[in-house]
């Protein structure tokens, strides 16, 4: 099933994508995209008995109440190399805080003082049920509740040249966004066979498949339980493939006035538009 919420900022509204492709008010029958939506069985819901949407507003952040955005740095083989880093031998973790999230087509500011503001278009799963202590990678899977795309944007400099942890480039107001819509686990039978792209002012940047994963999305949920929980409505940004301005000598980063596109097999699309901070 396919999960989203529509609406004016703060105030998005639950919807479900129907088997014809229409979308239907969920309102009457849950309060908001949650975890525990998520995990329903279809039959619960009376799709056929829901409203339609007759006027789709703006997509906002596909999932209620986020907990932690858990992100993996360097996991694709060919983007560890663009960037000149060594292939991890554990997946790098790092933490997103739940504020930085916005809908998939609203404004990313641009930070005061950013020369080196990044794209990365990334899978990100939704946690669905606790990992904790995961006996192994086979049993992660089931943790996960859905999927949906993520822009883990990144100011480079705040990132690696200004000391401290990776955090500080990676916090910015609006620095997630998120959508625009949720596919059930249950549709994705294999997270491992998916394709990312990306543009920037309509030239290609990225164009990579989920297969080149370093650490797949089984190994993470798995391996990330062994040093914290992970609770259900937690978001995992799982990394990007090669083509950031980081790791392409001569390429601009972003400036006002620039637009972004993305998209992944599957998940829908994503369109922002980059404008300065005040």
């Amino acid at each position: 099933m396919k999960f989203a919420r529509h609406g004016s900022r703060g105030a998005e509204k639950p919807i479900v994508c129907d088997a014809d492709g229409r979308w239907r008010d969920l309102t009457p029958v849950a309060g908001d995209v949650t975890p525990d939506v998520l995990t329903r069985p279809e039959s619960e819901f009376g799709l056929e008995s829901l409203p339609v949407v007759t006027r789709l507003e703006r997509f906002g952040p596909p999932l209620a109440g986020v907990g932690k955005i858990v992100c993996i740095g360097l996991n694709y083989r060919d983007h560890a190399e663009e960037t000149g880093a060594v292939p991890p031998a554990e997946p790098i973790v790092f933490l997103k805080a739940p504020d930085t999230i916005v809908g998939p087509d609203d404004d990313v500011l641009i930070p005061r003082g950013s020369r080196k503001t990044d794209w990365e278009v990334e899978l990100a799963l939704v946690i669905g049920a606790k990992a904790r202590y995961l006996d192994g990678p086979e049993s992660a899977l089931a943790c996960v509740a859905g999927y949906t795309i993520s822009n883990d944007v990144s100011e480079r400099e705040f990132q690696l040249e200004r000391g401290g942890q990776w955090d500080k480039g990676k916090n910015c107001e609006t620095f997630n966004p998120l959508g625009p819509w949720i596919l059930t686990a249950d549709e994705v039978p294999d997270p491992q066979k998916l394709d990312l792209r990306l543009w920037v002012n309509g030239q290609v940047r990225q164009d990579g498949t989920t297969a080149d994963m370093i650490f797949n999305v089984a190994y993470l949920v798995w391996h990330l339980s062994q040093f914290m929980v992970l609770n259900p409505g937690d978001v995992i940004n799982t990394g990007t493939p090669a083509g950031v301005a980081l790791g392409s000598p001569g390429l601009p980063y972003l400036r006002a006035g620039d637009v972004v596109e993305l998209e992944i097999d599957g998940l829908g699309r994503q369109r922002q538009n980059f404008k300065a901070a005040h």
